[in-house]
Parts: structure tokens; sequence; C-alpha cells
């Protein structure tokens, strides 16, 4: 006798069942049984050039067997989904329109359009599970660093998912000529002080700036740390951010700024990269300039800092080997990648900076989606005019642009960077417009 079961929930029924015991519901009765007629399935292979979408016919044939046509059979349930049946829905293989089967194959992607959306699902994982929030601290509150001394909160000044800043000052002072910074215990704020602390100790500034006669070096000094609700380092006040002038102006920066600007950067990254380190956020948020005589220019925020060179080995090129960079417009190419960053990635970030800061525009300023970003970066390193052409459109292309752009983009992953030869060309850029470095920018 075969076997029966619930035909509603699968439960093996016994002869004398007349009502399922799991469900509950009434045994289909022998007045009304269900007649099922064996089928065999006729398939044929698409050929070698058919398109991505081909259609099976199933021609049902007659059973050739009485005794088989007269069997009562009750249907057995569905078996429980394997992973790769449940795989095969997810990507849609089989699907069925009536008496045929349309067989869909997967998308094809590229390579690096496959790379880019893995490291994307991983990134919004980690950001999700590492995702931390930052209480603001009220005004007047002190905070103790590590050596015993007092700070006393005067007013935040900026905030973020990452961080807050604080204007502060010593208790007993009237000047709040320092700041603040607070980090999440278990965030990137760790990463910095270990870059302070090991690359950017003020006697090594002091040394470099004698050795390369410099008037000034743009790397903060941290002169205190310690642990409150979270993580803080202390600076001394280094002006005002780009970002907040370039709000204020609403409008193109000059290209005498920019050259001046990039100038003064470029003095940073040759010094922490001879310290073993890049930098990996150039922007105009981490960028600080206090004006004066002699205005100052200084690269902050070193939460992305990177060794890329330990004990003088430079880290070999591993696509997906980290986890890419948060943001999309200015970052490397390198960082969208997974690589991890090189010389070459800020001198090309901050290359991005210039047009930006200049013209207002990128090619990839308007997309949002990281892979979308890299696709059309990928395309413009290798086609630097075009860049150009892009980002001025009809106004006269800046030659001193044009040649950090074009040796910057030609530089090999581990190839050392003329720095004399990129400052150089920013020199010429500044004669032939009648300025110099050492000029205020006049904003």
């Amino acid at each position: 006798m075969p076997f029966k079961f619930c035909p509603h929930c699968g439960t093996e029924l016994q002869p004398e069942f007349r009502f399922c015991p799991s469900c509950g519901e009434k045994r289909p009765g022998p007045e009304s049984p269900r007649k099922y007629e064996p089928v065999s399935s006729s398939f044929y292979s698409p050929p070698s050039n058919a398109a991505a979408t081909s259609v099976i016919n199933i021609s049902p044939t007659p059973s050739t067997s009485s005794h088989a046509s007269d069997t009562l059979l009750t249907p057995r349930p569905a078996l429980r989904k394997t992973r790769n049946t449940l795989r095969l829905d997810r990507e849609g293989k089989f699907n069925t329109r009536g008496d045929q089967i349309v067989e869909r194959f997967p998308v094809k992607r590229s390579k690096n359009e496959r790379l880019m959306r893995r490291l994307s699902g991983k990134n919004k994982a980690k950001k999700a599970k590492h995702a931390t929030s930052l209480e603001p601290l009220p005004e007047g509150e002190e905070v103790t660093d590590t050596t015993g001394k007092k700070w006393k909160l005067i007013k935040q000044l900026s905030q973020s998912t990452t961080e807050l800043l604080y204007e502060v000052s010593r208790p007993n002072s009237k000047d709040s000529d320092h700041v603040l910074k607070l980090g999440a215990k278990d965030g990137r704020i760790f990463n910095e002080q270990n870059f302070l602390q090991r690359a950017a100790k003020p006697a090594l500034v002091e040394k470099w700036i004698k050795q390369n006669k410099l008037d000034f070096l743009g790397i903060p000094s941290c002169v205190g740390f310690g642990l409150h609700t979270d993580s803080f380092l202390i600076f001394p006040s280094m002006g005002r951010s780009l970002r907040s002038i370039i709000e204020e102006e609403n409008e193109p920066l000059p290209e005498k700024v920019v050259l001046q600007l990039a100038y003064r950067i470029l003095d940073v990254l040759q010094y922490i990269h001879s310290n073993e380190y890049v930098h990996a956020d150039i922007s105009a948020k981490n960028i600080y300039i206090k004006q004066g005589q002699k205005s100052q220019v200084s690269l902050v925020g070193y939460c992305h800092a990177f060794r890329y060179c330990p004990g003088g080995k430079h880290v070999e090129y591993r696509e997906a080997s980290r986890t890419p960079h948060e943001g999309t417009e200015f970052i490397s190419l390198d960082a969208h990648k997974g690589a991890a960053p090189s010389r070459r990635s800020d001198l090309q970030s901050l290359g991005y900076c210039m047009l930006h800061w200049h013209t207002r525009s990128l090619p990839w300023i308007e997309l949002t989606q990281p892979h979308q970003v890299a696709t059309q970066k990928q395309r413009y390193m290798e086609d630097v005019p075009a860049l150009l052409s892009h980002c001025f459109r009809k106004k006269s292309i800046s030659r001193a642009f044009q040649t950090y752009l074009t040796a910057v983009m030609a530089l090999q992953y581990t190839e050392q960077p003329d720095y004399a030869a990129l400052k150089a060309g920013f020199t010429s850029g500044l004669v032939q417009l009648g300025a110099s470095v050492e000029e205020p920018f006049g904003f």
C-alpha cells in the first residue's frame, strides 16, 4: 500500500485516520482521488551562441501503463530547499511560465565591478558592527590628560559621526588657544595617536624644518591625550578649516590660492612619507589655515594614516586586502580597490582636491556608488587631458595643474615621487601668475 501524506502539512497518515493529527484538516476521501500521470520531458540544449535567455519546452507524453495511470497517489510535500536551490532562487536561475521553463543566466559583471560590490558589502557590514555614537560633553566640563593637566571645554566647534571638536583652555587661563578632539574609545583615534607619537614628535619635525630650510611645516603637535567618556587628543589651535572657508566664500578658489595650498601640503606629505606613513584622507576638512603675515597651512586628521613602508620595505600591492575607504570623491583608485594606500595615493587625492577647489567639478561628483566612481577614476587616470577638459570646460587649462596630474597619474605603486619637481611646477605656475608661495592667501 502506498504511503499517504496530508496534502496540507505533509504529515504521514495511517489508513484509519480521517483527519490529520497535525493540522486538523480532513483527509481527501476515496471518492475524489487525485490521479497523476507520469510525464517524460524532452529537453534540448541551447546552441553555444544563444542569448542569455533560452526557452525550454516540456511536452507531456501519455502514459503507456494502465497500471500506473490507475494507481491512487497522494502527493508528498516538497522537500526542504537546500542551500543550492535557495541560491538558484535568488539568482533567478529557473522561472516557470505556463507550460514553459525559462532558464535565466546571471548577469555577467566585470572583474572590477564584482570586486567593488564584494568590498562594498564587507564595508557596510563592518560599519554596522563597529558603529558607535559619541555623546557630546557639556560646555564648562573639565577633562584630565595622562600627565594630570586639566582642560576646560569652552564651546563645541564641530561634530561628525566619528569625532567631536571643542575649543578648550587651561582652567585658570583666559585664552582658549587649544582644541580638543574627542573620538570613540574603539574608533580610529588610537591610530592617529599612534602616528603622532611615532612619526610627528616635535624634535623630529624641528629637525626636518632645519634640514630643509623651511619656515613652517604643517604637522599638528599633540600636547596631551587621555580618556574621559571617550578618548581625546589636545592640539594647539591651527586656525580655520579650509572647508569652512570654501563654504563661506561660496565660489571656486583662485588658481593662485590652490597652488599655494598644494605647495604647503606637499611639504607635509614629503615629511610623513619619509617617515614611512601616508595620510590617506586628504580633503578640505583636514586642512587648517592660520592667517597672518605668513599664512600657515596644517594637514590634520591622521585617523586613516597607514604605515606603507615598515622597516624600509614597501607593502605589496594586493587588491581586496583592506576595507575600502568610506569616502568617494577624493580618495585614490588604490583605496577604491581595497589596496593599501601608498605615496601615489596621497598625491592623487591632492590632485582631485585641487581640481575641485578651483573648478568645483569632477567627472564623478554626482555619482553615489563607489564602484561607479572607481570606474570613472580608472578611465581618467589613463586620460589626464580628458579629465582636465571635463573640469575646466571652456576655461583655459592651467599648465601647472596639467604638469602635476600628468606626473602623478603615471606613478607606479611603489615608486618614490619627485617632490622637488612637483613643487617646482607649482612655483613656476605661481610666477606666471605674478605670485609666490609666501604671499598671504587673501581671504
